[in-house]
């Protein structure tokens, strides 16, 4: 189901993502399906520091539509962004999220995707 109609919220922005090869030391098995859980880590961080953030993807097809459920993504594209811890959203993330920012899916501490925000969503809104 699409996020934005289990939750009845707007996603908080969106990105053009590219995974990364398995040579470049992306994932191995290839782009995910669609329900997929990865964290999110700004470029330029010190995840040792700063850690990495619970911020998942819903991805979209060419058209800009919801992939369905357990389907295969695209390996370049665009994805809708879910901030999930919500105490996060006004001190973390709101300040820094803007059309332009970099930052990678990851897997733990491995960088599987580069990504950068091409429009915001529900973040632009009140603040909550």
């Amino acid at each position: 189901m699409i996020y934005s109609e289990r939750s009845d919220q707007h996603h908080d922005f969106l990105v053009r993502y590219r995974f990364l090869s398995s040579e470049e030391g992306g994932r191995m098995s290839g782009p995910p399906f669609q329900g997929y859980r990865c964290d999110w880590a700004y470029d330029g961080d010190d995840i040792e520091k700063t850690g990495i953030y619970m911020i998942w993807p819903e991805f979209e097809n060419e058209s800009s539509e919801v992939i369905p459920e357990k389907q295969t993504v695209l390996p370049n594209g665009t994805a809708r962004m879910w901030i999930v811890s919500p105490e996060l959203r006004e001190e973390i993330h709101r300040p820094r999220i803007k059309v332009g920012v970099k930052g990678y899916f990851m897997e733990g501490g491995k960088k599987v995707a580069e990504a950068e925000v091409i429009g915001l969503g529900g973040l632009d809104g009140p603040e909550t």
